[in-house]
């Protein structure tokens, strides 16, 4: 069967991919999309308000008297569920992106832009709150082109700033919630509450981010999606077609009519281009996937509802993969979706288990730089170290550390015990003393048990340094020696 979407292409008339919808002749085309409704959209309401909610509330919630979220990258301070993350966790950070992206790769391949139409705080903000805010002030799409038309009025210089006062107060709002995530809801409590000369930096940094939100939902909008974000860059190379995009139906659908048309030779498609009307981002769905589409559904429900007026059957724009409509098959797991959900498996895997055994005190030991061992009084030796240790907790921890299997003494030089203060760290030198008799080797290996509040959680490896040895040469039965190192041996 022959595809009439394909054959208009082909024909030379996909002058719709040279540009995008909502740029003409090098100038802005601004969109005024019609008020959306349907049974999708109904469910997108839902899942919009829960994530804002969650969006909203996140920064107030704490555990262990921290919040649960926090990413504040000027200080190098993560907190992530309630786990906190620091410098020496980069690894962890890297390895968690990688593993993110891998599975918005994953995702993508079988839901296409999903992420986009549903969860984006873009899409939220801008379709849940901003244009629903827009159409209680200016009116539906037809409104709204008339007043952007008409002359500057009293009226409209009266409506125009009632709206710029709420969309700048909405604005001042999330710049509020997004620094919570920053610096903390604490802190934030501070610049409201205490004078601004002491909190000079953060006051400006909610007035520069207030200012930056209010110019991406007033005057950005859609084209945050077009050209700001890379994520709709990246769908033609991550979709293909066995992918759940928002697609159009064009076997049932063409050739376009109107339903007047009495000999009624078309397909079910009555070109009322209400799909296009109430599109975000201005585009025809019926030329294909495109990048401008975020899959938000709006034309699907616009569709669903004028074939129900005209006894149609719903569904001539649906969720569906291309190849499901051009062979009228189930969706089925391709070879790159397989190989995409084991790399995510894999590395999801790893990930938490890297997390789950992440002790809460790093310690890392050292020999001294520049000495390889020192002789003690009553025929010893000794070796110094330097034990570096960092509490990953926001808890005081008491540490020490032990010797496992190797018949030696562990001296600690400059308190008692290690005390180790939250979210600090800690340099202390230390001695291995042993008995020379029992240093057999020039280099012995040494394990070191490391004890939190009584329980161990790491073992350190490192090695003790001996004097050499004399050794007998059996061939010949002589005794040689080796060349004594001086006991004040320096690297």
């Amino acid at each position: 069967m022959s595809n009439p979407v394909l054959e208009t292409q082909s024909s030379g008339a996909e002058s719709f991919r040279d540009t995008t919808s909502t740029i003409s002749k090098g100038k802005r085309m601004w969109l005024f999309p019609k008020k959306q409704t349907g049974k999708i959209f109904k469910w997108r309401n839902v899942v919009a308000y829960i994530l804002l909610g969650l969006l909203i509330i996140w920064p107030f919630l704490k555990y262990d008297g921290h919040p649960i979220f926090l990413f504040n990258v000027l200080e190098r301070k993560f907190i992530f569920f309630g786990i906190p993350f620091w410098p020496q966790d980069f690894f962890l950070f890297g390895l968690t992106m990688v593993t993110l992206i891998v599975f918005i790769i994953f995702f993508t391949s079988i839901f296409g832009r999903w992420w986009c139409g549903w969860s984006c705080p873009q899409t939220i903000f801008m379709e849940f709150i901003f244009r629903k805010i827009e159409y209680w002030i200016e009116g539906d799409s037809h409104q709204q082109r008339l007043l952007a038309e008409s002359n500057w009025d009293s009226r409209k210089i009266r409506i125009k700033s009632i709206k710029v006062f709420i969309f700048y107060f909405i604005s001042f709002f999330i710049a509020n919630i997004f620094l919570a995530y920053i610096i903390g809801i604490d802190e934030l409590y501070k610049i409201a509450t205490e004078p601004i000369s002491q909190h000079l930096g953060g006051f400006i940094a909610i007035i520069i981010f207030s200012f930056v939100f209010f110019f991406v939902f007033a005057y950005m909008r859609e084209q945050v999606c077009l050209v700001v974000c890379p994520y709709g860059r990246l769908q033609g190379v991550l979709l293909d077609k066995n992918s759940i995009v928002v697609a159009y139906d064009h076997l049932r659908g063409e050739p376009r009519g109107k339903i007047s048309d009495k000999a009624n030779l078309h397909g079910d498609c009555i070109d009322c281009k209400l799909c296009v009307n109430v599109c975000p981002t201005g585009i025809d769905i019926r030329n294909g996937t495109q990048l401008e589409c975020i899959n938000c559904a709006a034309c699907i429900d616009a569709c669903d509802s004028i074939m129900n007026k005209v006894n149609k059957p719903e569904g001539l724009i649906r969720y569906a993969s291309s190849d499901s409509i051009e062979k009228r098959n189930s969706f089925r797991f391709t070879t790159r979706m397989w190989a995409y959900l084991f790399v995510f498996t894999l590395l999801f895997t790893i990930a938490s288990v890297l997390i789950i055994r992440r002790p809460i005190v790093e310690t890392t030991v050292l020999r001294a730089p520049g000495q390889l061992f020192m002789k003690q009084p009553g025929g010893k030796i000794s070796n110094l170290f330097t034990v570096t240790l960092v509490n990953k907790t926001f808890h005081d921890q008491d540490v020490e550390l032990k010797l496992v299997d190797f018949n030696a003494e562990l001296k600690l030089m400059g308190q008692q015990k290690l005390h180790l203060l939250k979210d600090g760290s800690l340099n202390e030198p230390f001695l291995i003393v042993a008995d020379e008799e029992i240093i057999k080797k020039n280099k012995n290996a040494l394990a070191i048990e490391v004890y939190v509040n009584g329980k161990m959680i790491d073992v350190v490896k490192s090695t003790f340094i001996g004097p050499v040895k004399f050794h007998h040469d059996d061939s010949d039965g002589s005794e040689k020696e080796k060349p004594k190192e001086n006991e004040h041996t320096k690297i």
